[in-house]
């Protein structure tokens, strides 16, 4: 299935409606950061759509810089600094002291969760940390069709499609008179101590009792051996 979106406004190519995107409340994810990181850290949001998480942590005294490739979603964010790119191909050429990759976006297909990881090790310093969002393990299992109401938005799973690994599911958002749509699948990270190696990086810690969150570290870099330095007599 991969991506699609139905609704009033532009579509990026992951599905996601810019306008919904706009719209949406922030759930908890500026406290569990600002509580993991140093204050004044600063932080690449890989995939920072509409800013909604960066424009908080900028609002915390944090320097942010912001990655999308959707020039629709970027238009929304003027106020903060933001790259438009494809994250896989992401080389700013700096480091940071915080690389975010929130969204649930590491539940991506084996490949692309590598690449995903790759860009996020190229941008962090040997003593930075690495703050990532997934879903939930447990939600492979227990996903299934329901309705929540959530700050004025009535959130609705309307489908829920089961292919070994990944699991489709087509979410309804309806508010103020109108309704979006988004069609996505996820895939489980069934290793994630091996995808993080991978890509040159270690697990640290969790952030979140369901292990939607959590912070890992790039492993040190080898030290190059130098020659001996010889004297003569």
């Amino acid at each position: 299935m991969r991506y699609r979106g139905t609704g009033p406004g532009q579509i990026t190519p992951d599905g996601c409606p810019v306008e919904l995107s706009a719209r949406l409340p922030l759930m908890g994810e500026p406290e569990i950061l600002h509580s993991a990181i140093p204050a004044g850290s600063s932080i690449l949001e890989l995939g920072c759509g509409t800013g909604r998480l960066l424009r908080s942590l900028a609002a915390q005294g944090h320097p942010v810089v912001g990655v999308d490739e959707s020039p629709a979603m970027l238009g929304r964010v003027l106020d903060l600094p933001t790259v438009r790119a494809k994250i896989e191909d992401l080389d700013l050429q700096r480091t940071f002291d915080v690389v975010v990759l929130a969204s649930t976006l590491l539940n991506a297909p084996p490949v692309q969760r590598h690449s995903f990881l790759s860009a996020c090790r190229r941008h962090l310093a040997p003593k930075s940390a690495l703050v990532v969002q997934q879903t939930p393990p447990d939600w492979f299992a227990t996903v299934a069709p329901s309705s929540r109401e959530q700050d004025g938005i009535r959130v609705v799973v309307a489908s829920v499609v089961r292919r070994d690994p990944q699991v489709e599911v087509t979410v309804e958002y309806h508010t103020e008179g109108h309704t979006w749509t988004h069609s996505f699948d996820r895939w489980p990270v069934p290793d994630l101590d091996r995808d993080l190696a991978e890509a040159g990086l270690r697990f640290g810690r969790w952030l979140t009792d369901d292990h939607a969150w959590f912070m890992a570290q790039p492993y040190p870099l080898p030290e190059v051996p130098t020659e001996p330095t010889s004297s003569s007599a």
